[in-house]
């Protein structure tokens, strides 16, 4: 016996024990007497028993339908359920939330759980807008802002994200044809491809205990955009200065290695920020919970 076609006539014979009718429970569901009738004598034969005893006056449970019949007000209730869950769906207006992301920090970052969260809330839809435009004033034309900092932003409303390294990568090639370095003094010899800086010199920043250094190099090839640094590095062109981010994947198939690693270098912060706090249930808060859950640093 297939249960799936006794669902439909548990439904039916919930309600008309519920309002102790036939006539009242097809009327109720906009159905005819005798389908509904028709519809709870084949489930007592697929079923083998007895639901109802009917006379031409009035209709009782039998023992073994009294038995049956709260499994059947639960499915009723479960199927009540669903439908105030698809209504409340429908109810509730698309929301649109407008998110604004570093490039590469939202295209590497934000975008796999933000994939996530939009299979996860079918209402919602998101508008990423990625520019490297790096304001502590959020717009009016966004809902919420990722930025970059190396402190908290001023503005009031905002979220930490992740911790965000900055360190030296270069190709197992590159290294095997230059001077070996074990100290960033040693960096002035190489080719350095950076973010950011004056023209043809920039000094990089080095921690390591008490040692702090800032080391001039020489930059012969410059970005404003670490996937073009990246896939430099990946070229064999030089040591790129990259956020750990960029380069993980390509550390990890070990087309590229970290240099200094016993050394800190820039440490920066990723936030989110809003106009004002928001509920949790809210789209933007959901979307916050969610980015906050995916990103913030163990």
């Amino acid at each position: 016996m297939d249960n799936s076609d006794n669902l439909t006539a548990m439904m039916l014979f919930a309600r008309v024990v519920e309002l102790q009718s036939f006539s009242a429970a097809a009327r109720a569901l906009g159905l005819s007497k005798s389908h509904v009738s028709r519809e709870i004598a084949r489930l007592e034969v697929r079923l083998g028993i007895r639901l109802l005893q009917r006379t031409t006056r009035k209709m009782a449970l039998t023992e073994l339908g009294q038995a049956y019949y709260p499994f059947c007000v639960r499915m009723l209730a479960e199927m009540h359920q669903a439908e105030a869950f698809i209504q409340q769906v429908h109810q509730q207006s698309s929301s649109n939330v407008r998110l604004q992301a570093p490039v590469t920090y939202g295209c590497q970052c934000v975008v796999p759980p933000l994939n996530r969260f939009l299979r996860r809330h079918l209402h919602i839809n998101v508008d990423l807008d990625l520019t490297d435009r790096n304001s502590d004033v959020i717009s009016e034309r966004v809902d919420v802002a990722i930025v970059i900092r190396a402190r908290a932003p001023q503005q009031g409303n905002f979220r930490v994200l992740s911790d965000i390294e900055w360190g030296l990568y270069a190709t197992p090639g590159y290294l095997a044809q230059r001077p070996t370095i074990n100290h960033p003094d040693m960096l002035p010899r190489h080719d350095l491809l950076m973010f950011h800086g004056p023209a043809h010199t920039a000094a990089l920043p080095f921690r390591r205990d008490k040692q702090r250094l800032a080391v001039e190099v020489r930059s012969r090839f410059r970005a404003n955009n670490s996937m073009a640094l990246l896939n430099a590095a990946l070229a064999g062109s030089g040591i790129a200065y990259l956020p750990s981010y960029m380069a993980q994947d390509a550390v990890m198939r070990g087309d590229i290695q970290p240099l200094l690693p016993e050394w800190q270098m820039d440490r920066l912060q990723s936030y989110l920020l809003l106009h004002e706090a928001t509920q949790p249930s809210s789209p933007i808060g959901l979307l916050c919970d969610t980015l906050v859950a995916a990103l913030a640093t163990p």
